[in-house]
């Protein structure tokens, strides 16, 4: 793991209970700022961006991808990959979408929250941003994805939450509560596919409950992606015995876009993305659409097998605790 420097200790700490937020250098970008509470950090940096970097236990293995090609630069004429948390917007579009996010943004901190906002894109008219809040104790952290239209034409956008994992690991969603024929007869949620989804790849398991995408360095073919529909939308990801989990309430009345899908899981010989999506809105000008998840970090976890029961002992009580947790802050 890449070292972390600390400069102008005294121009940067602030302190909200037990987190502290200070300037850091990391991975060659010498402005970023590393928010911790003393079990979990999170490393944000204002050279490029909006993108989170880093989540991981304190001096631990970060749970999300970073390509070293692109790591401490800036100012490229094309969007790059980079790795880490970032904030598009959906349907996807293949200029639109791409918008470099390449320089530096404003950082600020108001009573213990990070924002990070990006000058307004040339190419979208769009204002990105994302705030980050740290819980004092424990590892979770609230991220908030803020796009404010700044055109004079109203957009229909939806915020989209992109987390660049890194290689090795295994991403699981659970889906909607499962029923029985005939008492249940409606259907509960989409499942979509992209041109390229080949639901006979190895890399892709299911079950009756959960949705599972095992990131797979030497595969080099075809990249998957599916995406889902659940009002309460969870993702997790195991990387060693570490595993992150994501969520956040999809609102069940909305349209969302991509065929309905509040969550899509991608992956490649590079990373695994686990993305949550919010539902599709006309943003008028001046107006602003924002996107919360709510993350947790675990670690000493070990799934023995893959089927629901196991599953069901490992994953549920850490994702119902991250919900309690995320509706008490």
């Amino acid at each position: 793991m890449c070292r972390i420097f600390v400069v102008a200790l005294s121009l940067s700490w602030v302190a909200m209970a037990a987190v502290q937020i200070e300037k850091v250098s990391y991975q060659g970008w010498p402005n970023c700022y590393r928010i911790s509470n003393g079990e979990v950090e999170v490393i944000i940096t204002s050279d490029i961006g909006p993108r989170i970097m880093r989540y991981a236990f304190t001096g631990g293995q970060n749970v999300f991808k970073e390509f070293p090609e692109g790591l401490g630069k800036s100012g490229e004429p094309a969007w790059q990959p980079r790795g880490g948390h970032r904030i598009w917007f959906a349907p996807e579009d293949r200029v639109l979408t791409y918008a470099p996010d390449n320089g530096p943004v404003h950082i600020s901190v108001k009573g213990g929250v990070l924002e990070a906002t990006e000058p307004t894109e040339p190419l979208t008219g769009l204002e990105k941003q994302i705030a980050v809040k740290m819980a004092a104790s424990g590892t979770g952290v609230e991220v908030l994805h803020r796009i404010r239209n700044t055109n004079n034409h109203a957009m229909e956008l939806a915020p989209w939450a992109l987390s660049m994992m890194a290689q090795g690991g295994v991403g699981i969603h659970g889906f909607p509560p499962r029923g029985t024929h005939p008492e249940v007869l409606a259907p509960t949620n989409p499942l979509v596919m992209w041109a390229f989804s080949d639901l006979s790849d190895k890399r892709w398991q299911f079950t009756k409950k959960y949705l599972i995408l095992r990131q797979d360095p030497d595969n080099h073919g075809q990249p998957q992606k599916l995406g889902t529909f659940n009002a309460h939308t969870w993702a997790a990801y195991l990387l060693g015995t570490d595993l992150f989990i994501k969520q956040f309430e999809a609102d069940p009345k909305g349209t969302y876009p991509d065929r309905g899908c509040s969550f899509e899981t991608f992956t490649s010989a590079d990373f695994l993305e686990q993305e949550t999506l919010g539902p599709l809105t006309k943003l008028a000008p001046g107006k602003s659409v924002q996107h919360t998840e709510r993350w947790t970090l675990h670690h000493g976890i070990h799934i023995r097998e893959w089927t629901d029961a196991e599953l069901d002992r490992v994953l549920l009580p850490l994702v119902a605790s991250g919900s309690e947790r995320g509706k008490g802050e």
